[in-house]
């Protein structure tokens, strides 16, 4: 399972066209995601304040766009925690099999939902 977080009002469209495919998709070529143990991190770096998100669970093996683990563009290092996965191509919405509510802290950090918190422990 990875992770990506996206705005509710995009993920709406993505279920009436069937795909998401975000900006970073036509920008850089992929779709950017997390792990578990990445997705807090990128949330709070990435989106800190930001309202109406959500967090979309994507069971890997139902991906119709190639997956690939890569350094982010900004990594100092090829120590093997730093590879994201990234999807090359759009995000068949049948991939998807969780869409929980990702609401930042009062202060505009994050928490991890309880909704996945199972998950989490895998």
């Amino acid at each position: 399972m990875i992770l990506h977080i996206t705005s509710r009002g995009e993920w709406e469209e993505a279920l009436s066209r069937g795909t998401h495919s975000p900006s970073s998709l036509a920008s850089e070529g992929f779709i950017h995601c997390s792990t578990i143990t990445q997705a807090l991190s990128s949330a709070n770096k990435h989106f800190r304040g930001r309202k109406g998100l959500v967090l979309l669970s994507i069971e890997e093996r139902l991906l119709t766009s190639p997956l690939k683990y890569e350094l982010p563009p900004s990594a100092a290092d090829d120590r093997i925690e730093s590879l994201f996965p990234h999807i090359h191509g759009p995000l068949n919405v049948e991939a998807v099999t969780k869409v929980v509510d990702f609401p930042c802290e009062p202060d505009g950090t994050f928490r991890f939902p309880a909704a996945l918190a199972d998950e989490s422990e895998v």
